[in-house]
Order: structure tokens, then sequence, then C-alpha cells
């Protein structure tokens, strides 16, 4: 567990409030982090790098490197949210990943395969989200706590070798029974699964221009995504103009997938 200790949290007690992004270094969780801080919010940053954190522009923010995929360093993020914040207004799960940029697997035995890509899938992206919910679910303020799960198109249509659509969709029966759970609290809780986002690590160096054009000429809009879009569908559902919004999976898409 290695954690670097950001300024003390000041904020507006009526405005500002305190906000947990995983996998808030980089892509789509910086973006997400950059908004927020712009309101005046509290933001703290989790993720595996200290080093990508520290150098996160997000002006005042706190991080805390951990894998989220450990139970252990899970629960000292837990006592650092305790520490310095105390109540957590928006969490927010942009952790995970599709293996990519993983070490591969060293075996002949097809099932080996298989057993690491599955293992590895659930644990950035599911295990992750479940982890830090549970370990900070009673810290959610009530009324008006708001969790923000992200998913992907492949949640809805596979990705290909299966792992990482599954790991992904397997977040939203969990964020249906959360919503339900957390309801009479006063706190929502709603997916957001994005298409094509340009700007990202995600596919590491796997990403040509051929494929890209082909995700591209799947959208409505003709363009691929931005951290910025999926980023400010985010903050608007951490609004109080969201209130009456849960249990939702929103699609950020650009019309890819038309319809669920």
């Amino acid at each position: 567990m290695n954690v670097v200790r950001g300024p003390v949290a000041s904020y507006d007690l009526i405005m500002a409030r305190n906000v947990v992004i995983s996998g808030g270094g980089t892509g789509i969780g910086l973006a997400t982090a950059q908004l927020f801080a712009a309101d005046g919010d509290q933001v703290l940053l989790l993720g595996r790098r200290a080093e990508v954190l520290e150098r996160a522009a997000v002006p005042g923010a706190l991080v805390c490197a951990a894998d989220l995929s450990r139970p252990r360093e899970v629960r000292a993020v837990e006592r650092f949210v305790a520490d310095r914040l105390g109540t957590v207004d928006v969490l927010v799960h942009s952790a995970g990943g599709s293996g990519y940029l993983e070490p591969r697997v060293d075996s002949d035995e097809p099932l080996d395969v298989v057993l690491h890509d599955w293992t590895l899938n659930f644990g950035l992206n599911t295990l992750t989200a479940a982890l830090l919910t549970e370990a900070l679910k009673d810290r959610l303020a009530d009324p008006g706590g708001r969790v923000l799960f992200l998913s992907s198109i492949a949640a809805l249509r596979g990705s290909g070798s299966g792992a990482y659509a599954a790991s992904k969709a397997a977040l939203h029966p969990y964020a249906h029974d959360l919503a339900r759970q957390l309801g009479p609290r006063g706190i929502t809780v709603n997916v957001v699964a994005p298409g094509y986002v340009d700007d990202t690590g995600f596919f590491g160096a796997g990403m040509d221009e051929e494929r890209r054009a082909r995700l591209v000429a799947e959208t409505s809009t003709g363009r691929a995504g931005t951290p910025g879009d999926v980023a400010a569908t985010l903050h608007w559902l951490a609004s109080h103009g969201a209130g009456h919004i849960t249990s939702q999976i929103v699609q950020v898409d650009g019309g890819a997938e038309r319809g669920h």
C-alpha cells in the first residue's frame, strides 16, 4: 500500500463534496476528476501507480495508490478516507481495463490462458469496484450520495474474447442490487457504458487505424468519444438534478449500440 498525502480537505459545507475516483490518474477518470475539482469539490484519486497519480493535473486533489483488487489495500484506502474525508458524497469507479497492459500468461495449455484472462479481467473490472464499494458503503452521504460505475459497450454486445465483456456486464446486476439497497438512504447508483473513446490507454498499442475507423463508422455522430464526453455524463449523474435517476445503464457511445 503506497499512500501519497495531499493537502488537507477544505470545502464549503453547502456546495463542495467529497469525491472518490478510482482510476483517477488517466483517461476518463482523470477527466472526471478535473470536472469535480473545477466545482471546488475535494477529490481523492485512487490508482495502482503512485507516479501517475502524482502527475495528474487535478488542483488540490488527494491521492492514494493502491491495488483495489486486494482487500488489505482496500482496507487501507478505507482508513485513509476515514482520516481525510470522513463522508463520501460521490464514488466513481473508473479503474479497470481489458488486460492489454498486463503480463501475458506463459503456458502451452489453452485452459491456463482462459483462466488467466478471466481471472485478470474480473479482478481489474469487477472486484476493484465491488471491494471499494463495500468498504466505503457506510461512508456514503445520506441523503444525496452517488455511486457511479464505468461499464462498456462490450457488456451489451460482447468483445470477442468474452472475459472483458463479462466482467463489465457483472457490474450491471450489482448496481441494480445496490440501488435497491441504498435507495432508502437517498443514494443513487448508476452505470455509464461508453463506446469507443479516444485518448485513453485502454487498447495499449493494439489499436490500428483500420479498426478505429470501423468503430467510428458504427456511431451515428461520426466521431469517436472523448474522456470528456463520459466525464460530463458522470458529472451530471452526480448532480442534484439527477436525484431521481437510479439503477440505470446510460450509454455514451454516439449511437453505436442502439437502445437497451
